[in-house]
């Protein structure tokens, strides 16, 4: 086997804690093992099928011809219905000629944000746990700011821990609601943190580089019961010339492996992120493109949708989140913070120094984790997965994968395993 040397980047690079784990768990799938596969931030098509209507669209799109290169920065029909989408739904209001970016998915467009602002050396700051920051911050090369974010504020980050970092950063990077929790920012305290940026970008002038915010939303359609989804923009319309959205049809719609999204920003920024994408080729295919800019405009088709996805979401989250807090109000030393958005239910599973019925010793939280996979047979994302510290007890359950059905059995294997340790 060759011992070349590669990149430092190569080199150093950390291969995605998730997908790790997620060998495992096809590994002890293929030898023959139930399962309750609730790691992945995914849909299982059967369970959720993305929107007749888009489906039917992309076929259409296919059988039309549309298979050739898009416009770099999306093809001006999609660009204008995202714009009326956002517009109509979000109340966000940005011109599809500079200011609305399209590429194959979410992940493009963040990594093509964080080459566009950031250089060697300059500060990020970014909330753990948070989805992949830590690696974009490494391609980058840039200085990790990584602010924990405490379970009394839902693990969403308050202004209080930003405010002695922000001198002199680059990019601050925000999700709402937020993967893995699955909890949004309350309006004073996004408001608070706008404040900040405001204060921050005034004290630079015309020559310095300005400290933007990153704003994925991509979870935002999906926001339950009371919970209201609050944006930088509409808050603040100040923020508007340094706030970059990141959002698309991925989790909106079931769609993840469809690969549309786009941004929503100043042209300054995405001008430069769209000629970052054009060399990556990170284009949302043609077809799809054409199906999404009709799909977008059908709103009798939107309001149907959301009304039945939400509603299989949130029973699915719901009934986890009861049937965990039963089980901490029986003693158990389990916890889960109420579902607010997204696919995602942040539960507690708080075990380390119990013994196994074989003697042994959970001594860490991998141990835990471990324990919890092979006898509840329930694989869930440890927080440590997403930049918390290794002795945090904290986990993202996706119910994207999850049949309502096998909810009552999947927490009955659990009680069942956690009464086995002493």
């Amino acid at each position: 086997m060759s011992n070349a040397k590669l990149s430092v980047l190569a080199e150093t690079l950390q291969a995605s804690e998730i997908v790790r784990l997620g060998a495992v768990i096809k590994e002890k799938i293929k030898q023959g093992a139930k399962i309750y596969n609730y790691t992945i931030g995914d849909f299982n098509s059967a369970v959720f099928p993305i929107p007749v209507a888009l489906e039917q669209e992309i076929i259409n799109a296919y059988k039309e011809g549309f298979t050739t290169y898009p416009a770099a920065e999306g093809n001006l029909d999609l660009r204008e219905s995202v714009a009326a989408f956002m517009l109509s739904r979000a109340g966000l209001e940005y011109n599809p000629n500079g200011e609305v970016l399209i590429a194959a998915g979410g992940r493009p467009l963040i990594y093509a944000l964080y080459r566009a602002v950031v250089d060697k050396g300059d500060k990020v700051i970014y909330p753990a746990p948070s989805w992949n920051n830590n690696h974009y911050v490494h391609f980058t090369e840039g200085e990790h700011i990584m602010l924990e974010a405490e379970k009394e504020n839902n693990f969403m980050l308050t202004a209080a821990q930003i405010a002695p970092y922000i001198k002199g950063a680059t990019l601050l990077s925000l999700c709402s609601p937020l993967n893995p929790t699955g909890t949004t920012f309350g309006k004073e305290e996004l408001a608070a943190i706008c404040d900040l940026v405001i204060a921050e970008n005034k004290t630079r002038g015309p020559g310095e580089k300005k400290l933007y915010l990153m704003y994925d939303q991509i979870y935002w359609t999906l926001t339950f019961g009371d919970t209201v989804h609050h944006n930088p923009v509409t808050l603040n319309p100040s923020m508007k010339e340094f706030t970059i959205f990141i959002d698309g049809i991925s989790k909106a719609f079931a769609a993840t492996g469809v690969r549309v999204g786009w941004a929503l920003g100043p042209n300054s920024v995405l001008a430069k992120m769209r000629a970052i994408n054009s060399h990556i080729g990170a284009w949302a295919p043609m077809a799809e493109q054409k199906a999404v800019a009709r799909f977008l405009l059908k709103n009798d088709e939107l309001d149907s949708w959301f009304t039945g996805f939400k509603s299989e979401i949130n029973i699915r989250l719901q009934n986890i989140f009861n049937g965990f807090q039963q089980m901490k109000s029986d003693g158990f030393v389990v916890d889960a913070i109420s579902p607010e958005a997204a696919i995602y239910l942040t539960i507690q599973i708080d075990y380390v120094g119990k013994t196994t019925s074989s003697g042994k010793i959970l001594t860490n939280q991998a141990d835990v984790t471990s324990y919890v996979l092979d006898e509840a047979k329930l694989a869930i994302v440890p927080f440590y997965c997403f930049g918390s510290g290794t002795n945090s007890t904290w986990y993202r359950l996706s119910v994207g994968t999850c049949k309502k059905e096998e909810i009552d059995e999947m927490i009955s294997t659990l009680r069942s395993a956690l009464s086995n340790l002493c």
